[in-house]
């Protein structure tokens, strides 16, 4: 499988070689789609939480007489079929959302995702990605020669200057091969890894 190599003007001025255990493998959609749900579940904090029927705040007198009214009878208004009442099965903040993915399946799946990005022309490759100062214009301005607007970076090392400069950058995120998430990868519309990177990431999902 071969990759386009970027130059500073996000020219493609040649292309390299890249493993096919990683970016050279068939797309699994039902495998990806089940990586990227397990990946937002697993990051939810289950802290929401509901009141039932003995935790509202509410009177326990009768809201009307038992007959003559017409009406379905009630005893209290705390009662889950009345506006204000307690839920029935009420959200706790105890709640568990996680879902286990295992290993194997997790490497598959992302090496899918890098080898369809692969195959749309949405990753490509650049030799490195430096800052001489954290100033985040300087790193704006670099991509902006590359004509790059929605980017995620794999650099094999992100040093202070890098990270300052692009944390307060929008869509733009830089991290290391160990911090590449399914979500990332499918949201950003370009995904560009450095040389060092990508025998990083071959070792990891491959």
């Amino acid at each position: 499988m071969q990759v386009e190599l970027l130059n500073d003007q996000g020219l493609a001025s040649s292309k390299v070689d890249v493993p096919d255990t990683v970016f050279g493998r068939e797309y699994n959609e039902s495998l990806v789609h089940q990586v990227v749900v397990a990946f937002q579940a697993n990051a939810r904090q289950g802290t929401r939480a509901q009141k039932d029927r003995e935790q509202v705040h509410h009177s326990t007198k009768k809201p009307f007489k038992q007959k003559g009214t017409g009406r379905a009878r009630a005893g209290m208004t705390s009662s889950p079929l009345w506006r204000g009442g307690g839920r029935i099965f009420p959200n706790m903040p105890d709640e568990n959302f996680t879902q286990k993915i295992n290993k194997k399946m997790y490497r598959a799946g992302m090496a899918s995702i890098f080898s369809q990005l692969a195959r749309e022309g949405r990753l490509a490759v650049v030799d490195s990605l430096t800052v001489d100062s954290p100033k985040t214009k300087v790193l704006a301005d670099k991509f902006k020669a590359m004509n790059l607007k929605s980017v995620l970076v794999i650099a094999d090392e992100v040093d202070e200057n890098l990270y300052l400069a692009s944390r307060n950058l929008v869509n733009i995120l830089v991290v290391e091969p160990r911090y590449a998430d399914p979500v990332s990868l499918v949201h950003y519309k370009k995904v560009l890894v450095t040389k060092a990177a990508m025998d990083k990431l071959k070792e990891m999902f491959a």
